[in-house]
């Protein structure tokens, strides 16, 4: 590969130094970048000590560094629209909108006209290009356990035509070894869990802050009060929680199977079959290399790390639905991700499901 200017996205995690650490070794004149997101006042900020150890690992690497303050992109763009995901009943994935928003949006922007040619990150991903159709494909990560194509089901054809991702082939474990074999500062610090912006909060703690909340009432599938909820806003459907049921001496897990908000009602089941669906209807569709031939076999995938499972999308009446061939936990508002095999095809949000 010629040798590039590329511009890092130094998250203070070990995924993006060794990214540019293995950039610098195959001779890319490479730069650290700092990306500051928004935090809300009451989570300790936690960016400061991500920003020191970004700028450890430039120094220690002998790389530029440098900062951009995309907070109020970031609080505009993907945590507001969260929030009021969230109060519409919905549930959002704020990782999806923080990669084609802020890091493959205002970041890659500001990089280009910063003199980048390319931007990198650390995600376990790939990218292939197609010479003969000049198209770029976004595939999974070698490591099956850490893959993050998921998450970047929205970015198109120009943003990879402007990205790397150093260390799509390569499992964490590999990753972790590069990172002691070249001596860097953060080798041994963990990866993080949960939402960036919301620190170690609870996403129920969080959401609480920002969403009115009032208890009501939790029923079972024939409409009988079983017991009490936090906040109908707080609960996915599919997602399994312990409620405090009348009828239990303790808390009795059961699965979402569906939320009223007018009502503030919660209906649970103690059957997963019950929460699960076959058909959702998609919108917001997005296809990375072009609208396919419909109908299309597939496989799709509604969670991060979950199972694929094969389906078949389609049109009908107007709008892209997919047919799982096995019922699976679907929520409005996720991401649903579309593949052919470990090509991410591109995705959609799930507006309704049925079975």
């Amino acid at each position: 590969m010629t040798a590039m200017t590329v511009f890092v996205g130094l998250s203070g995690g070990v995924d993006s130094a060794v990214s540019a650490a293995l950039l610098k070794e195959q001779g890319h004149d490479v730069v650290g970048a700092f990306i500051k997101i928004w935090q809300p006042e009451f989570i300790e900020c936690a960016w400061r000590e991500d920003r020191l150890d970004a700028m450890r690992v430039a120094a220690r690497l002998g790389i530029p560094f440098r900062e951009i303050d995309l907070s109020e992109e970031y609080k505009r763009e993907v945590a507001d629209g969260m929030i009021a995901d969230y109060a519409r009943g919905l549930t959002p994935n704020p990782d999806v909108l923080c990669n084609s928003s802020i890091k493959f949006g205002h970041f890659l922007k500001w990089a280009l006209a910063e003199g980048a040619e390319k931007i990198a990150t650390g995600h376990y991903a790939r990218i292939r290009h197609n010479d003969i159709v000049s198209r770029y494909g976004l595939l999974r990560g070698r490591d099956a356990a850490k893959d993050q194509s998921y998450f970047l089901w929205q970015i198109g054809q120009a943003e990879l035509s402007r990205a790397l991702f150093p260390i799509g082939d390569l499992t964490k474990r590999e990753v972790r070894a590069l990172a002691k074999k070249f001596r860097l500062p953060n080798a041994d610090k963990p990866d993080s869990q949960g939402l960036c912006f919301a620190g170690d909060m609870a996403m129920e703690d969080f959401l609480a802050r920002f969403i009115p909340l009032a208890p009501g009432p939790v029923a079972d599938m024939q409409g009988r009060v079983i017991g009490e909820h936090r906040g109908a806003a707080l609960y996915t459907v599919g997602e399994r929680h312990g409620f405090s049921v009348r009828s239990a001496p303790r808390e009795s897990a059961h699965y979402v199977v569906s939320v009223d908000l007018k009502r503030n009602t919660v209906v649970v089941s103690k059957d997963r079959a019950d929460a699960e669906r076959k058909k959702v209807f998609l919108e917001h569709a997005h296809w990375i290399g072009g609208a396919p031939t419909l109908p299309l076999t597939a496989s799709v995938q509604a969670r991060y790390r979950e199972t694929p499972v094969p389906a078949t999308i389609r049109k009908e009446g107007g709008r892209i639905a997919a047919y799982a061939e096995t019922p699976r936990l679907f929520a409005p508002g996720q991401s649903l991700v579309i593949y052919a095999g470990e090509e991410c095809l591109g995705g959609g949000t799930i507006a309704a499901s049925s079975q």
